[in-house]
């Protein structure tokens, strides 16, 4: 009768015949299960790697017609150059951006500004011209700023100013807009005058218990080797990938979508301006590499490409959630958007000015 009831206990996944075998036995169900979920997942990689390989193989006669349309490899130009332009300016981004955030005390700029306020803003923003990094960076260095006292309305116009008008960025639009030199200048007023005009309306109508106070990072324990290269490999990964997703977008702009449409968005001043601030919002491209996207847009006005240049360094998805998750969620749905529209506001009149 034992042997009758245990029999079909054994194999059953649910009747707890496992838990009377002995621990360590080959019948137990937990050692049964643990080899084949183990060997399930170091089978999963190559195999689905050789799955792709056959199927690669098995359709190459479609895949060679496709890579051999005119469509495809317009779009294959556009991304390729987009990225190879870009990438350059990018890795040096990084680079100094690392050595800034770790081996440039906080406490430099508390002793660097001016006390009063009103003259901290634009010096903050002015700071942004000698302070190369991306936005990536400008965050948690304007968390640091506050956290060592420095006033919040200083250190937001830094947040925005130091990722739009640093050496690498502007020299990439130079590169970028060989023929516009005057882009280079455009980008520079509209965006300093943006973070100056934001740094003081925070400081005429901000609230202390909108802004939560920066946490401490978690890094500062380690050593600053480990710091800097964790700082790079972030920003690399983070960077790198949103500059593919940009370059794809934009290849994807200039081969599929109809030129038509692209022409009658373009067409109105207004609408142009509005879909390419959108546009940079959504794409979230490095500040290194945005010129580089832009230039590529060349069915739209200079006008238009400068409101992507200055709307996408200060206010993107990416942005967003940094800003939320370090001075808090009331602070960012008060920031962002006031910032979004003064934004595409100083690019039009810069625009028209300069443009």
């Amino acid at each position: 009768m034992a042997i009758t009831k245990e029999a079909p206990d054994r194999p059953g996944p649910g009747a707890g015949g496992g838990a009377h075998a002995p621990h360590g036995s080959p019948d137990a169900a937990g050692t049964d299960a643990a080899p084949r979920d183990s060997t399930g997942r170091h089978l999963n990689s190559p195999l689905l790697l050789t799955m792709l390989l056959v199927l690669a193989v098995a359709a190459q006669g479609p895949l060679r017609r496709v890579l051999a349309a005119p469509v495809t490899q317009s779009w294959m130009t556009v991304f390729v150059a987009v990225v190879v332009q870009a990438l350059p300016f990018l890795v040096l981004g990084v680079l100094l951006s690392a050595v800034i955030a770790v081996y440039v005390p906080p406490s430099f700029f508390a002793r660097a500004l001016p006390k009063r306020p009103a003259l901290a803003v634009p010096a903050a923003g002015m700071a942004g011209v000698v302070l190369p990094g991306c936005e990536c960076a400008s965050v948690p260095v304007a968390g640091a700023l506050v956290r060592r006292g420095v006033t919040p309305a200083a250190a937001l116009a830094f947040l925005l100013s130091a990722p739009a008008i640093n050496p690498i960025v502007l020299t990439a639009t130079a590169v970028a807009f060989p023929g516009n030199p005057e882009m280079v200048l455009a980008r520079f007023v509209a965006s300093l005058l943006v973070a100056c005009a934001m740094g003081w309306l925070w400081q005429r109508l901000g609230r202390g218990e909108w802004m939560r106070p920066p946490e401490r990072p978690s890094h500062e324990g380690l050593g600053k080797g480990a710091v800097f290269w964790g700082s790079v490999r972030h920003d690399v990964m983070h960077a790198g990938g949103f500059l593919v997703v940009g370059a794809m977008a934009a290849a994807t702009l200039k081969a599929v979508v109809p030129a038509s449409w692209l022409n009658a968005a373009a067409g109105n001043p207004l609408i142009a301006i509005l879909a390419l601030a959108v546009l940079a919002v959504l794409l979230s491209i490095c500040s290194e590499a945005d010129a580089f996207v832009a230039a590529s847009l060349t069915q739209f006005s200079l006008t238009s490409r400068l409101a992507f240049l200055v709307v996408g360094p200060m206010i993107d998805l990416k942005l967003f959630a940094m800003q939320t998750a370090t001075f808090g969620r009331a602070f960012a749905l008060r920031f962002a958007p006031a910032t979004f529209a003064l934004a595409i506001l100083v690019s039009a009149l810069v625009g028209t000015v300069l443009l």
